[in-house]
Parts: C-alpha cells; structure tokens; sequence
C-alpha cells in the first residue's frame, strides 16, 4: 500500500476552492476544462512557438495580454490556475519593473481554464497603439525578448 503522504495528496486532488486563480489575456477560444499550453505562437518577442505561457494577478496586465494578442478573434480574458510551477516574467521584472509590481508570471506547464471575465474595460485606443508602436520599434532595434 502506498504511503498517504502531503506531496501525494497534492498530486491527486483537484483544484480546491482555494486555489490560486490568475488572469491569461489572449484572443483565443477556449472553454472551461481547456488547457493553455507551451507551443504555440507567442505574442510577443520573435514570435516562435512559445517556450512559456503567461499569467498575471492583475486583471490590467491581462487586459494588455489581450489587446496586444496577435490574432483574429474577440479579445478575451480568462481565469486560469497553474498546475506546475511558476516563476517571475524577466521581460516585466527584471527589465522594466523591478519587484514584478505588474504581478506577470511564467510556465511551461499548462494553465487550466476556470472561468472567463466578460465584462472589463479595456485601454484607451491611442494607449494601445503606443504600445504596438513601442513593441515595433524594440523589434527593429533588435530588443527581442527574455522568453524567447
């Protein structure tokens, strides 16, 4: 018989009512139960199949994760929790904000989907353009990204 052990009960239980929930900001369509995976395109940096996939505490950072998302669709903002570790974003932390105030993380384990926020405001248009313009001019510089 195994051995009832904290690490196991960690491992088989569900998400609990306690579990920390975070914000993921993107244009993609994605249902309760879906997971957010490495691989895919990134957003941001060289655009290469994603080594990371991002979360916030913040629902302003997750508003710019959507505004910024490349792609057709809506944009949306879902809550999601981590089912691995996380750790600080460099590009916000290390770069431009030092003590990570915009709350912006890393995985490269899946986020599952719990909820999406459908009702929140989004950035001023001419904000928004400002910060494509500013992602543009990195990228012509040659100021590519931490997680790529």
């Amino acid at each position: 018989m195994e051995k009832n052990t904290a690490e196991n009960n960690l491992t088989t239980q569900g998400p609990t009512p306690f579990s920390q929930t975070f914000f993921h900001g993107t244009k993609a369509d994605l249902k309760i139960g879906d997971l957010i995976e490495v691989g895919y395109n990134s957003n941001f940096g060289q655009r290469k199949n994603a080594k990371y996939i991002f979360l916030t505490a913040t629902l302003d950072a997750a508003i710019w994760g959507a505004e910024l998302a490349i792609g057709e669709g809506p944009q949306r903002i879902y809550l999601v929790e981590a089912t691995g570790p996380i750790e600080d974003d460099p590009d916000l932390t290390d770069r431009k904000f030092p003590g990570n105030p915009t709350k912006s993380y890393r995985s490269q384990h899946p986020f599952k989907v719990v909820g999406e926020v459908k009702l929140w405001k989004g950035h001023p248009e001419e904000q928004v353009q400002a910060m494509k313009d500013a992602l543009t001019n990195l990228k012509e510089q040659g100021i590519n990204s931490l997680n790529d």
